[in-house]
């Protein structure tokens, strides 16, 4: 206790897992025990370049530029229609967050027993986004099922080529 005050240290899934119940609306969330160890999870969530764009359908690229001040760095997304989408990411092991004036997306992964869990949250940032994201409700669910049944796949795919 510090200052008299309780505190508490969540892990990062913890931490997803509450940004995502204090959102506005219903937003995109997701968690899932995953077979794969902590290091290949990891290694294919945080590639962001190269394994974004196959994970999220209807983005065609995301570039990730050099780090702006200590852990921050500056992304671009690429819709396959042309929008272009910038982001502020901070992005550590084990967590990734990145924000736009639009959007909110981020990503957590702990150890879990012989495996990893794993979560992923979505969301809008714009006003009047709750009742939209509510009224997605089930389709919101489903694709983060999608996002994750994809990942699975490409951990797979990427421990046999490394």
């Amino acid at each position: 206790m510090a200052d008299g005050w309780p505190t508490v240290e969540l892990d990062p899934v913890r931490r997803l897992r509450v940004m995502a119940a204090a959102g506005a609306g219903r937003p995109l969330y997701a968690e899932r025990h995953l077979a794969a160890g902590f290091d290949q999870v990891w290694r294919v969530a945080s590639d962001l370049s190269g394994e974004l764009p196959g994970l999220i359908s209807g983005l065609r690229s995301f570039e990730v530029g050099p780090a702006k001040a200590g852990e921050r760095l500056e992304g671009l997304a690429v819709s396959v229609v042309g929008h272009r989408e910038r982001f502020e990411i901070v992005l550590r092991s084990g967590w990734c967050l990145m924000q736009s004036p639009v959007l909110l997306g981020g990503m957590a992964a702990v150890p879990d027993g012989d495996g990893t869990r794993f979560a992923l949250l979505g969301s809008l940032r714009v006003p009047g986004a709750g009742p939209v994201q509510r009224l997605l409700g089930g389709l919101t669910e489903r694709r983060g099922e999608v996002l994750l049944d994809r990942l699975e796949r490409r951990i797979v795919e990427r421990s046999r080529t490394e």
